[in-house]
């Protein structure tokens, strides 16, 4: 198996939920070791259709707010997750916050860089398991 993480993001329509999406994108774009996973499509497969792929890498949960969505939509899908960031509890840490679930104010902007941090944070931890 090659060095592959999964990352799933959030697609709620809270600001956070965008941060989340803005943030796997970007990180997706900058490490051919990334791919990203639809919720919409996973919450969907009613015939488990992509349970297969869902199973081939760890996954990283990346949920917006405090409902943990993402990570109930794998479990209720049999699928464990390797690791989770709740992006609400890391941008607590920090004076900005995103606050439009459409637009990415500049605001926005830096929660996306802050969240992108620890996701390269999460992926060089699984890139070192041999």
């Amino acid at each position: 198996m090659d060095n592959k993480i999964a990352l799933a993001p959030c697609n709620g329509m809270s600001a956070n939920g965008l941060v989340s999406r803005v943030a796997v994108g970007d990180c997706r774009k900058a490490n051919e070791n990334v791919i990203s996973i639809c919720m919409g499509s996973t919450s969907a497969d009613i015939e488990g259709k992509n349970d297969e792929m869902l199973k081939k890498y760890p996954i990283v949960a990346i949920n917006g707010c405090a409902n943990g969505c993402v990570n109930k939509i794998l479990k209720n899908k049999g699928i464990d997750v390797s690791g989770t960031i709740a992006v609400n509890e890391v941008l607590e840490d920090y004076e900005v916050s995103a606050k439009d679930p459409f637009r990415l104010d500049s605001e926005a902007e830096e929660c996306v860089k802050i969240i992108v941090g620890e996701l390269n944070k999460t992926i060089e931890t699984f890139q070192n398991i041999p």
